[in-house]
């Protein structure tokens, strides 16, 4: 489905693009200096870049306007200096209506460990310009990587302050850990001024022109298309995605067309992110669980939690999907043979942990510390089902296979519960001296709203491992990570429906090279 404009909404885009302009820093002011009216018509969904390897990439656009041909020549250069004096690669894409005139050019040939900008032309119009860069090479020695984590930006929950924000800082890649849209149809929710600045266009998604116009929705937002433009991007999935709470074939309604709606769905992720074409879906298949490494320093990987998990225990009667209630209640939660990740993506993990690198990056799209819900610690725990609580056996074998490396410093990467949380992660969360393994940073959303912080207070002293849990701060987290530690800002927005928003620094946390666990910096 193409995203339609009349002269009004260009004159709104361009308007956009002028007030995100005059607040943000001289690189991205040159990103949004499309020329004309008719690029901003033909490019108004921005471009990304993602899938950052020493030698290549994925650079993404779609085009969009009215009367857009069937297919499309679309042409692409990448370049050593903002100038596009010394181009290092170039290319021609056709840009098709069956994939939305999306374009997945594969820049090669490139150098490690540096940075390009890129812009594409098409039907007249040229592009703003996007910077990216490469990771080093596997053997290089690194002494940074600087990296911010965020998930979770449902539209009507608020303005995208903390985008805008991330794209002031100078970050090597960001990591995207789910629920990149809201499947839910529009809603009247009220801002704090008693209107809805922001609803969602149309109904509940579950036809693929219904998944493109909600893509196209959220991309249209200055703030997010400035921070796609400014890094590359290495990017999983959750369930809004989808459907909410999906898990494999089962929805969260039990729809008997469910199949048809994950086909769609995944076909409209894939459009609208910068992967590469092999990652096309085939079906409802596609492929997201990845490894990056980051020269001798890091090793980066991604999961994917949704396609490959057994449904979750114990749902609500004629329901599927998430429940939260006691192991007493529901005594399938402990059932060895549960996967979340299905057994060859557990397979694939535990043998791509890396010993060899200082440090393991594990990006996935939830909290994996266990988290009791019960306040009475007498009575049996009480555990939410759609996190990894509700896959125990899952976890511990995960886990497992992580102290088995016995790596130096392991770090989980986590989004979806709409909260910041730092937390100690062991083979054994009811045992006090149970080891440390690996340390947690779950991000809070950039927008989506979360529990009440009176019950997370109230849950934080049974759960003894979480150091630290505020469901009342929306943004994300920014990383300096170096041989001997590593750096967390848990960046807050002050106002959530104020797309200019001061961000301020709720707390800093520091991971000591040798020694698992965070503490206060």
């Amino acid at each position: 489905m193409s995203l339609i404009t009349t002269p009004d909404s260009r004159r709104r885009s361009l308007l956009q693009a002028s007030i995100a302009a005059a607040s943000a820093p001289l690189f991205i002011r040159h990103a949004f200096a499309a020329d004309s009216a008719d690029a901003v018509d033909r490019f108004a969904l921005g471009l990304a870049s993602g899938c950052p390897r020493p030698n290549g990439l994925v650079l993404w656009t779609r085009l969009s306007g009215a009367d857009l041909p069937v297919k499309a020549e679309v042409r692409w250069e990448l370049a050593e200096d903002e100038a596009f004096s010394r181009i290092a690669a170039r290319g021609v894409e056709q840009a098709v209506a069956e994939d939305a005139h999306s374009v997945h050019a594969e820049a090669a040939g490139l150098k490690p460990d540096r940075w390009y900008w890129y812009r594409f032309e098409a039907l007249g119009a040229r592009s703003m310009v996007g910077r990216t860069r490469t990771a080093p090479a596997a053997e290089a020695d690194v002494s940074q990587l600087r990296f911010a984590i965020a998930s979770c930006q449902r539209w009507d929950h608020g303005r995208y302050a903390a985008w805008a924000d991330m794209a002031k800082q100078e970050l090597d890649v960001v990591l995207f850990l789910g629920d990149y849209i809201y499947e839910y149809g529009a809603v009247a929710n009220a801002s704090a001024s008693g209107t809805a600045p922001r609803v969602h266009l149309g109904g509940l998604c579950r036809t693929l022109p219904e998944y493109r116009q909600r893509y196209a929705q959220y991309k249209s937002d200055p703030a997010l298309q400035a921070m796609h433009a400014r890094a590359p991007w290495i990017i999983t999935w959750d369930d809004h995605e989808v459907d909410n709470d999906w898990a494999g074939d089962s929805s969260q309604g039990l729809e008997p067309d469910f199949p048809a709606r994950r086909v769609a769905s995944a076909k409209a992720y894939w459009e609208h992110m910068p992967f590469p074409k092999a990652m096309r879906p085939n079906g409802h298949e596609i492929r997201i669980h990845e490894r990056y490494d980051w020269g001798t320093l890091a090793r980066i990987m991604t999961l994917d939690c949704r396609q490959y998990r057994d449904p979750q225990v114990c749902p609500k009667p004629g329901r599927g999907g998430s429940n939260t209630l006691s192991i007493k209640d529901c005594p399938a939660f402990l059932d060895p043979q549960r996967t979340l990740l299905g057994l060859p993506q557990e397979r694939w993990l535990a043998q791509s942990w890396d010993a060899a690198r200082p440090w393991n990056l594990l990006a996935q799209s939830t909290l994996m510390a266990q988290m009791n819900w019960q306040e009475n610690p007498a009575e049996p725990r009480v555990h939410w089902t759609d996190g990894w609580d509700g896959y125990p056996a899952a976890r511990t074998r995960l886990l497992q296979a992580l102290a088995d490396k016995k790596l130096a410093n392991a770090v989980v990467l986590g989004g979806d519960v709409h909260a910041n949380y730092v937390a100690d992660l062991k083979l054994d969360f009811n045992e006090a001296k149970s080891p440390i393994v690996a340390t947690e940073f779950c991000g809070t959303s950039i927008t989506s709203q979360g529990l009440d912080q009176q019950r997370i207070d109230r849950a934080l002293p049974h759960n003894r491992h979480i150091r630290y849990g505020r469901s009342d701060q929306h943004g994300y987290m920014s990383f300096d990570l170096r041989a001997g530690q590593l750096v967390a800002e848990l960046r807050t927005v002050s106002e959530l429906w104020d797309a200019h928003s001061a961000v301020d620094v709720s707390a800093r946390f520091v991971v000591e090279a040798g020694r698992a666990g965070a503490r206060p910096a």
